[in-house]
């Protein structure tokens, strides 16, 4: 498989930022990366430990990730995955649960050694939380892949976020531009069927991660990219995380990269 090479690089700090002529483009490039570094890393360990996103947003990063050209080059056996968030309340077989969108994306495609999932539906989300904790507690992550919302967020971590934050999973409200995205996004009707709370992996989870790995497309998030690559780094912003990160990339499609100085 041929991948698309960026029509334009730069650095933010630590952070590399590709832009690409589309959003296939963009997704190709991102999979072929990933299934790069973990290939790595499985060459010097036994199990390798990776936090993945759910939306729309990464739709051709996963097609292209679990295409033939790239899963038949991971051990996908000795690969660990966890999801960053999940709705309180939603089920996984529910159609906008993102456990859902991962068994329809990712995890039918490929035999992990191990899915974490979040359990949207517990009844008691802060036991849910502490189940996550010391399953997150027990090695380190050696890769997120990620994308940004509308306002900046990472996983659930909607503005403003802790970025000192000391445990890797917790409750949240979700702010109403998180919840507006939902509904751009097609993955509810109106905002009132949009849940008002979930449970997220923390900013640590990402802090502490060995690599990070952002595929953001669309128009939509211009406003987010532009802040994330060229803004104040804080909690304002999620996002400018990747820019303290020693071994962050993103990988961006024109529409996304429209408000930068390129």
């Amino acid at each position: 498989m041929t991948v698309e090479k960026p029509i334009k690089e730069v650095k933010s700090g630590s952070l590399k930022v590709g832009v690409y002529p589309s959003r296939p483009g963009m997704g190709g490039a991102a999979a072929a990366y990933v299934t790069d570094t973990l290939e790595s890393l499985l060459k010097t360990k036994e199990e390798v430990r990776i936090v993945v996103g759910s939306a729309p947003s990464q739709d051709e990063f996963f097609a292209a990730l679990t295409s033939a050209a790239n899963r038949d080059k991971v051990d996908w056996g000795r690969v660990v995955v966890f999801h960053m968030d999940e709705y309180i309340g939603l089920s996984a077989s529910h159609d906008q649960s993102f456990r859902n969108y991962q068994y329809e994306h990712f995890l039918k495609h490929v035999s992990v050694k191990a899915f974490h999932e979040i359990r949207g539906e517990t009844p008691d989300a802060k036991a849910e939380c502490e189940r996550l904790n010391g399953l997150l507690g027990e090695a380190p992550i050696d890769l997120v892949c990620l994308g940004f919302g509308e306002n900046g967020h990472l996983a659930f971590n909607d503005p403003p976020a802790d970025f000192s934050e000391q445990q890797w999973a917790k409750v949240v409200q979700l702010d109403q531009t998180c919840r507006q995205q939902q509904v751009n996004d097609g993955c509810f009707a109106s905002i009132d069927e949009v849940p008002t709370h979930a449970i997220t992996l923390t900013l640590k989870v990402f802090s502490t991660a060995g690599v990070l790995s952002g595929v953001i497309p669309a128009k939509t998030k211009a406003a987010a990219v532009k802040a994330a690559v060229e803004g104040p780094i804080g909690g304002h912003c999620p996002a400018t995380l990747c820019r303290q990160h020693p071994n962050a990339r993103l990988f961006l499609d024109l529409d996304s990269a429209s408000l930068l100085k390129l």
